[in-house]
């Protein structure tokens, strides 16, 4: 608890090291790092007895939060100096969420290695692994995505042999990855840089601009893929009625 004494209704409460590790739930060591690395403002001193605010504990919890998000004390670090330099930290988060959210929504399956081997056979597990399908923890494996397991599923039962599907999975994903380069490349020439010139408005602009990128890069790939797939599809259509003519 906070030390009445050094109460002041002009300041707020006020906390001595121990009582403000205490109220963050934190070690004492872990305090003083953070002041170490200029994470925590120092104290007011009242003689040789350092008190902390209410500032520091909210700063503290804030550094929790951030840290259970995955962030770096680095990373941390800094967005605490932009919002000190005046910068919204709602918004400088606003656009970490924006880079940071995962653009795939697909649902890892965990199933048996007997369950993998009935459904692509003996060689299903070495050749999975191989392509970086699926990961093997004891007698379970986790394929990463259950809508891409049933896809392949469907094509081997329909007479494609797994190591072509997989094998065209690869290709495709080596394409899929330089579209995604693309992407990052023209979001950052055009999107980014609105930072260095607008500021605290670049930033909120920023996250306006991803938000909208991101269904938008999506629904470019989904529709170029199927239009990409009439074509070729009218082609080899036309090239087998072709041979059935001669």
């Amino acid at each position: 608890m906070p030390t009445e004494e050094h109460d002041d209704p002009g300041r707020g409460r006020e906390y001595r090291i121990g009582e403000l590790a205490e109220a963050a739930d934190i070690p004492v060591r872990t305090l003083r790092y953070y002041q170490e690395r200029k994470l925590l403002p120092p104290p007011r001193r009242a003689g040789r007895i350092g008190l902390y605010s209410e500032d520091h504990l909210a700063r503290l919890r804030m550094i929790a939060n951030l840290l259970e998000r995955g962030h770096t004390l680095e990373g941390i670090r800094e967005l605490l100096a932009a919002w000190e330099q005046g910068q919204d930290i709602r918004t400088v988060l606003g656009v970490e969420n924006a880079v940071t959210t995962p653009w795939s929504n697909e649902v890892p399956v965990t199933m048996t290695l007997d369950e993998l081997t009935t459904l692509f056979g003996p060689e299903s597990l070495e050749r999975a692994i191989a392509h970086g399908h699926i990961e093997v923890d004891g007698d379970r494996v986790t394929h990463w995505s259950r809508r891409q397991l049933d896809a392949t599923v469907t094509l081997v039962r329909a007479g494609l042999p797994l190591e072509d599907v997989l094998s065209a999975g690869r290709e495709l994903q080596r394409s899929m990855d330089d579209l995604a380069a693309m992407f990052v490349r023209l979001i950052a020439a055009h999107a980014v840089g609105r930072i260095d010139n607008q500021g605290q408005n670049g930033l909120g602009e920023l996250t306006e601009a991803l938000a909208r990128l991101r269904p938008a890069a999506q629904v470019t790939v989904e529709a170029g893929f199927a239009r990409a797939m009439d074509r070729q599809v009218r082609a080899a259509i036309d090239q087998a009625l072709s041979h059935l003519a001669s």
